[in-house]
């Protein structure tokens, strides 16, 4: 089967359906998991987060069992157990809506990255909500002029987060974690209680572009995955082999979740 391949409350996605999304405004919010043999990394990370934002948004829950009963069922339909998977949450307010989303299975490449720092910073930032436009567009910006994603930043050059990314530093001792308002990746929700059982601390504390050469080592991570940072504007970061190998370990036995 062609993919994406949609589902919109359980049905194939076809012009009534695709109302729903299409009249919303944009008003909404979603997660994004990739899929492997079946199971996704910190799944209940990311029923939880479905569950917040929609009571944020819409005031109803949404039951977590329902949304994995959805995401196998659209996996099933199109015969895919590798994918790459969002699930969205549109309105009305006395009826959210989800839509599951397959597509290819995707993976974040393991070359170092680079980031062009820009002044945003992402509004409500705690949840994964579909107003992307200033994102997407500092995406491309940052692309059009060599880099690979947009570091975020507030008043003074106060380090956010990437625009579809988490951003962590490296102090020699410490992973130390942006402290501004950001979205709590699923990815670092798993990976940062586990860096003390691999021997890393993890500290959050303001990190500023001022204060970028604190810091000898960096890395990015998101649902496709963990990468170093090679450059953050002109300030250029060794990529620290040992803490990659470390981090990486750390990430990559975290349990597989049934979905």
């Amino acid at each position: 089967m062609t993919l994406p391949y949609v589902e919109i409350d359980g049905r194939p996605a076809d012009a009534e359906n695709l109302l729903v999304p299409a009249l919303t405004g944009g008003y909404g919010h979603f997660t994004a998991m990739q899929v492997r043999d079946g199971r996704v990394r910190g799944l209940a990370h990311h029923l939880t987060r479905l569950d917040r934002a929609t009571r944020e948004l819409f005031g109803p829950g949404l039951d977590g069992e329902r949304i994995r009963s959805l995401t196998r069922q659209a996996l099933e339909a199109c015969g895919r157990s590798d994918a790459a998977v969002r699930v969205y949450v549109y309105g009305p307010a006395d009826a959210p809506t989800p839509m599951v989303v397959v597509n290819e299975p995707v993976d974040m490449p393991s070359t170092a990255q680079s980031l062009l720092s820009v002044p945003y910073e992402r509004p409500v930032a705690h949840l994964k909500h579909l107003g992307g436009f200033a994102q997407g567009y500092y995406v491309r910006l940052a692309e059009r002029q060599g880099f690979t994603e947009a570091l975020l930043t507030g008043p003074g050059g106060v380090v956010a987060e990437g625009a579809i990314t988490n951003v962590a530093f490296w102090d020699g001792g410490s992973v130390v974690w942006p402290n501004r308002p950001a979205l709590l990746g699923i990815t670092m929700a798993v990976l940062e209680p586990r860096l003390a059982a691999y021997g890393l601390k993890s500290a959050h504390r303001e990190v500023t572009l001022a204060g970028l050469d604190t810091y000898s080592a960096a890395f990015i991570m998101n649902s496709r995955g963990i990468a170093p940072v090679g450059r953050i504007d002109e300030r250029e970061f060794a990529v620290d082999a040992e803490l990659m190998k470390v981090v990486w370990r750390a990430y990559e036995e975290a349990p597989w979740d049934v979905i």
